[in-house]
């Protein structure tokens, strides 16, 4: 059993997804659906606090992945929030780093909408 949650905070112009937890082929369906959830209601703009994620495998990137294109294909962004070192390998190994706009903290990538 994994401690994986996501909790989602809307501001004005910009939804703050926090995941936590191992992201995994067991539960990447869930971030698939809160990050199309939000797209679903136009809400285009997305921050995603990675900085507690212990894991990712490559469905959970899928689902990043596919949020970030589509958010871009409706005019807005998703923008990674401090992702963990281990969040930040994944990327890397994938060749997908430079898909991402990253933040070092909460306030600059929010504020960066």
């Amino acid at each position: 059993m994994t401690n994986f949650a996501i909790n989602v905070e809307s501001f004005k112009r910009v939804d703050l997804v926090t995941v936590a937890g191992r992201v995994d082929s067991s539960n990447a369906s869930e971030l698939d659906t809160a990050l199309q959830s939000l797209l679903d209601n136009n809400r285009n703009n997305i921050v995603l606090d990675l900085s507690q994620v212990t894991y990712m495998s490559s469905a959970g990137l899928r689902a990043v992945v596919s949020a970030l294109r589509e958010s871009k294909k409706n005019g807005g962004d998703l923008r990674l929030a401090s992702p963990s070192e281990r969040v930040l390998e994944v990327l890397e190994l994938s060749g997908l780093n430079t898909l991402f706009e990253k933040f070092d903290d909460l306030t600059h990538a929010v504020g960066s909408f």
